[in-house]
């Protein structure tokens, strides 16, 4: 083969080597949750996101005690749904294990609160408004006018440790500045006489980039196994980029019980 057609054959083979790289992509940002009543500071939280296309695909988030282990870690999988994506929590402090399954068209939420307990499991009827954890996310940026217009939208909301999921709806709650930043307060709240009695969400997020910056309400983090806590988390930073070898050592890290709070 003559080298000219050779060198040709050889940076095509680096072109496309290239271009599948860029194919996928890994990011990173962090939040620090508070105490909602006192602001001492609870744990800290590490979102790992895996994007192919530029389509979100995963997320890992790794969950730390002040002192530094991580104590619990959550796995997203967005392909097969991205607003009720499944996932599956576990908590190394009480063996705490909580989630969305999904195979083919079917769904179950699953719990377990402590290591030495039995697993529940509740079949999930197919809905048109199931919203599951961070597919939040989603679910605000693709209603994004109709919310900064102050329309309320419904939704579903999954809660997998009462194995149902509730009617709430979000609406714009106010335009400020979060952390010097331009930004949507938005709040979830459930529909109907139950939302007399629980408390709100309030999430916010950059008008700008649309990013989360901060979210005060009860948290999937818990203080024991029937009692989540009420936090108030901060994301003081964009995504920045990640490398695979950091997702992978995300996955592998072996979790450990420890303390929340100072």
């Amino acid at each position: 083969m003559r080298p000219a057609l050779l060198a040709l054959l050889a940076l095509f083979a680096l072109g496309t080597a290239s271009a599948a790289a860029d194919e996928v992509r890994f990011a990173r940002y962090a939040g620090v949750a508070s105490d909602a009543r006192d602001a001492d500071p609870l744990y800290a939280e590490e979102h790992w996101l895996r994007f192919e296309q530029e389509q979100l695909v995963e997320r890992q988030v790794l969950y730390r005690c002040p002192s530094g282990e991580a104590f619990a870690r959550k796995r997203v999988d967005y392909r097969e749904d991205p607003l009720a994506p499944a996932f599956a929590l576990e908590d190394a402090r009480f063996g705490y294990r909580e989630g969305l399954r999904r195979s083919g068209s079917s769904m179950e939420t699953f719990v377990q609160r402590r290591a030495d307990a039995t697993e529940l499991r509740s079949a999930v009827p197919e809905a048109s408004r199931l919203v599951a954890d961070s597919g939040f996310d989603r679910f605000v940026l693709r209603h994004w006018e109709a919310l900064g217009r102050g329309e309320a939208v419904p939704l579903e909301f999954l809660v997998p440790s009462r194995g149902s999921s509730y009617g709430f709806r979000v609406r714009l709650q106010e335009r400020r500045e979060v952390g010097g930043v331009p930004a949507r307060v938005l709040r979830l709240s459930l529909g109907g006489p139950l939302g007399w009695f629980a408390p709100a969400i309030d999430v916010a997020y950059a008008e700008a980039d649309r990013r989360l910056l901060r979210f005060e309400g009860l948290s999937n983090i818990r203080l024991t196994p029937e009692r989540n806590a009420v936090v108030r988390i901060e994301f003081p930073q964009p995504p920045a980029r990640a490398l695979e070898q950091d997702w992978r050592a995300v996955a592998q890290l072996a979790l450990q019980p420890c303390s929340l709070g100072s």
